[in-house]
């Protein structure tokens, strides 16, 4: 069992950034994949970006690709999202999520076994 807390949300002009952070409980965090998926108004919860249990493997969505960076510190418990170069289209609730699986950008949100409770990103023009 995990429990995962975001922080770092908020509202940002475009071509900004934001850093993400989500706090993990337990012992094993170590053990636990790591990702982000992001939810926008009246849309599916989608795949952002993901990494492997040691932070050597990281899976970005095309979308996103070249402007977020994943990483995560193990010793903090805690995995984070970088944005740049922020756009309209980036605005959504951002969910952190913990898989014992790896995550991957084919993974779908009904298949994650830990979410947080989610933080809003507002990229206004």
């Amino acid at each position: 069992q995990v429990q995962l807390v975001e922080s770092g949300g908020g509202l940002v002009q475009a071509g900004g950034s934001l850093r993400l952070s989500c706090a993990a409980s337990g012992r094993t965090f170590r053990t636990y994949s790591m990702g982000w998926f992001r939810q926008g108004p009246g849309k599916e919860r989608e795949f952002v970006a993901a990494i492997s249990w040691r932070g050597i493997g990281t899976y970005y969505a095309d979308s996103v690709k070249g402007r977020f960076t994943i990483s995560r510190d193990n010793a903090k418990n805690t995995v984070y999202l970088q944005m740049n170069n922020l756009k309209l289209e980036d605005t959504a609730v951002y969910y952190c999520a913990a898989d014992l699986g790896p995550i991957t950008s084919g993974s779908k949100y009904y298949s994650i076994d830990f979410w947080g409770q989610g933080t809003q990103v507002t990229v206004s023009s």
